[in-house]
């Protein structure tokens, strides 16, 4: 059952936009909260890639 959002925090999917054109099987995923009211653009941060063995840029995809 999934958790209902109280006030102005919400879960977000962090998505790794190297690994798509690198042609590498798998996905790197992360889950994350944030404020919708601090930040209400889609969130952008350099999390570790596990699969490139690297750290990448990841982007919300939700």
């Amino acid at each position: 059952m999934a958790k209902k959002s109280k006030g102005n925090r919400i879960q977000v999917i962090l998505e790794c936009t190297e690994h798509k054109t690198s042609g590498l099987a798998g996905t790197s995923r992360y889950v994350t909260q944030k404020n919708r009211k601090n930040t209400p653009d889609r969130m952008e941060l350099k999390k570790y890639n596990p699969i490139m063995r690297k750290y990448t840029v990841h982007r919300e995809i939700k």
